[in-house]
């Protein structure tokens, strides 16, 4: 008796709930479920060797692109008769349209580094960098950046007062015209959203979620990481201390709200100002020169008032609007 083969379809067809034609299987892993914003990279690909690598391609990465953009913006000024945008003697950037812009280049391209890095090494979809949501939420990061805004204000006020209150000279504003000013505001206004935004997917994104894929804990991706953005600064002690307070405060919010937004609305507020208010007075190439002009230790008056500030109405908005703080 000829055993019954079972149902039969029409050839090129699939039993009815089957794909067709059938999905080869996706290189990216799912997210962990119910994961932090640092433990976002715990798929079932996360290996040791994994973060390690990733984290050393990013740092050459990171140094190899800031080579070849200044080299190629000194090979394009040679070509064309530009004024060059390094000091010929020191090799620092200089503060002009074009030293400005190489600058910045030579740091923003390092997202797309960071972006793929995770994609290839981690099978990981690079929208789990930007939050749990696996995606960057805009409409969590608009009110971050108002918020950024007045934080920052009521910073520069408090400084302002404890400067003055020792006797040290608080001159904040200057104007140095608008032939000057448009040129460099037009370059800062372009680029510096992009270089503030990679450094808060290289220190708060990648480096804190490398870590988390094999430490319980945040804190040692928030002070490790925190350390690392600190020393690719050259300014004084105070600076330093500055610096990496913000990274600290960046990184503890990055994890309470599950996500970049925070951090990137801050650090894109802070540098446009800082570098604008620099541009209107005409002294651009102070700031660039880190380690030109020391920071007196009364102005962490205002470092402390602005996070302050930040941190609690960023705490508050997020409990207000309900901001996911775990993946989905």
């Amino acid at each position: 008796m000829q055993e019954n083969p079972g149902p039969q379809f029409p050839y090129g067809a699939s039993p009815p709930g089957y794909p067709y034609p059938p999905q080869p299987p996706s290189w990216f892993l799912p997210a962990p479920h119910g994961a932090r914003f640092d433990h976002l990279a715990r798929n079932a690909a996360a290996r040791v060797w994994r973060s390690i690598v990733g984290t050393l391609v990013i740092a050459v990465g990171f140094v190899a692109i800031g080579i070849v953009v200044v080299f190629g913006s000194v090979t394009l000024a040679e070509i064309f008769g530009l004024p060059w945008p390094v000091d010929r003697f020191t090799g620092l950037p200089l503060g002009t349209p074009f030293g400005l812009a190489m600058t910045l280049l030579s740091i923003a391209p390092v997202l797309l580094l960071v972006l793929g890095t995770a994609a290839l090494l981690q099978r990981r979809r690079p929208g789990t960098l930007s939050s749990v949501a696996g995606r960057l939420r805009w409409s969590w990061l608009a009110p971050c950046a108002l918020l950024a805004v007045l934080a920052l204000a009521l910073g520069q006020g408090a400084q302002w007062l404890a400067l003055t209150s020792a006797g040290l000279d608080a001159q904040m504003l200057g104007w140095a015209g608008w032939q000057a000013f448009l040129p460099l505001i037009v370059v800062i206004l372009l680029l510096v959203p992009f270089q503030a935004a990679a450094e808060e997917y290289v220190f708060r994104g990648w480096f804190m979620q490398a870590l988390g894929a094999h430490v319980r804990s945040p804190i040692w991706g928030i002070v490790i990481g925190s350390a690392l953005f600190a020393s690719l600064h050259g300014y004084s002690w105070a600076g330093l201390l500055d610096v990496f307070a913000f990274g600290a405060v960046m990184a503890w919010l990055s994890v309470r709200t599950g996500g970049l937004e925070a951090a990137i609305a801050l650090h894109v507020v802070n540098n446009v100002v800082a570098f604008g208010i620099s541009a209107a007075a005409g002294n651009l190439q102070d700031a660039l020169d880190q380690g030109k002009v020391p920071v007196p230790w009364q102005a962490l008056t205002g470092t402390v008032v602005q996070l302050g500030v930040y941190a609690f109405g960023v705490m508050y908005l997020a409990k207000k609007q309900s901001i996911s703080t775990t993946s989905q």
